[in-house]
């Protein structure tokens, strides 16, 4: 019996690393489509969100036929719920990254020194979500710690880039609009940051039962 568990803890894992893998591209065909200027890109970014969703679904139903059809220990619990956890954050990433290529498509968002600036809290964003996946592949406290900690320099990137357009809004001749839709986007990368802030959180959870980090 114990061993059937095993291996069905084990597909969960597998599942949840291609759900963050493809929260992964998500994050990233946005934030190349924003750089570019590349509106075939973020067409594709719905289709990626609408997989992510599903995938949600899937793992939902093998954590519920794990805790209902098992006996799971305690350890074992705090990952089944963990994952749960995790999962919504995944679909709220994904959703995220459909929101911001919207934008792109709507707005027709154009390279320019706003997008790229945006383009290096994108990097930051991503590396977030990156690095939460691999903590949890690796069952690694140090660097879901180190994710939490990165979380002020995305942040940091908000704050500059929200001054930044501001500074455009007071300027009559600007077009305020374009400028409103670059932070939009600018806020959406601080979501997707927070988010990857929360796995990071319940990888600490699952490992150790404590969602703070040590620092």
């Amino acid at each position: 019996m114990r061993f059937k568990f095993d291996e069905q803890l084990e597909l969960l894992n597998e599942e949840l690393i291609v759900m963050g893998a493809l929260c992964e591209k998500a994050i990233a065909t946005s934030a190349e489509s924003l750089a570019t200027g590349d509106l075939e890109l973020a067409g594709g970014v719905p289709e990626l969100a609408s997989r992510i969703d599903r995938k949600e679904r899937d793992i939902e139903s093998l954590c519920l036929k794990l805790l209902l059809q098992q006996q799971p220990v305690a350890k074992d619990l705090r990952a089944i719920s963990s994952a749960l956890k995790m999962i919504t954050d995944m679909k709220r990433i994904g959703d995220q990254s459909a929101d911001i290529a919207d934008i792109i498509l709507t707005a027709h968002i154009n390279a320019g020194d706003d997008a790229l600036s945006i383009g290096d809290m994108a990097s930051a964003a991503i590396k977030m979500v990156t690095d939460s996946i691999d903590a949890f592949v690796k069952k690694d406290i140090d660097i879901a710690e180190a994710v939490i900690d990165y979380d002020d320099i995305v942040d940091g990137y908000f704050t500059s880039i929200k001054s930044l357009l501001t500074q455009r809004f007071s300027v009559p001749e600007n077009d305020g609009e374009y400028a409103l839709d670059l932070l939009m986007i600018a806020k959406y990368f601080e979501r997707i940051a927070d988010h990857a802030v929360n796995i990071a959180q319940w990888v600490l959870f699952s490992i150790t039962g404590n969602r703070e980090g040590g620092n």
